[in-house]
């Protein structure tokens, strides 16, 4: 038997997603609930889209302040055809940063982390390599938005 290929990453493309203001749900049966709503932002690289308004980031916040990302949203590219993203992933830092990223302070990305699994939907021939790849994301939180470049797994 061989030996399966060990995986790379390779840059596929960055996401610049506009979000509009936390909604803090409280406590609920599935832990401290926050909503982010989705609010547009673009994505570049291996594919070129508008997103669009109206999805969002449902976050469990867990008890040691670790943030479960879900998000799911859309984008438009400028021939119309609609890509699907979901993310899920985990972003965690000290209590000190945690308190500065929720009060929207820029801090820089090497003291936080925020990692991400992306997975694309697109009924577009022309963007089946989206459907057909792994994609995993090194992301960024400023105030208004949030930053991510996404990487092929080979």
């Amino acid at each position: 038997m061989t030996t399966a290929p060990v995986p790379t990453l390779v840059p596929a493309f960055d996401a610049d997603v506009r979000i509009g203001a936390l909604e803090d749900h409280g406590h609920t049966r599935a832990g401290h609930r926050r909503v982010v709503p989705i609010l547009g932002g673009r994505f570049t690289g291996l594919f070129e889209a508008e997103i669009v308004p109206g999805g969002a980031d449902w976050q469990i916040v867990r008890s040691d302040g670790t943030v479960e990302i879900d998000t799911r949203y859309s984008a438009r590219t400028a021939g119309g055809s609609y890509v699907h993203i979901r993310t899920f992933g985990v972003r965690s830092a000290g209590p000190e940063i945690r308190d500065a990223l929720t009060r929207g302070v820029t801090v820089d990305p090497s003291e936080y982390y925020f990692r991400l699994g992306v997975h694309l939907e697109t009924s577009d021939p022309d963007l089946a390599i989206l459907e057909r790849s792994l994609f995993v994301a090194s992301a960024q939180r400023a105030a208004d938005r949030v930053r991510y470049t996404a990487y092929q797994v080979t």
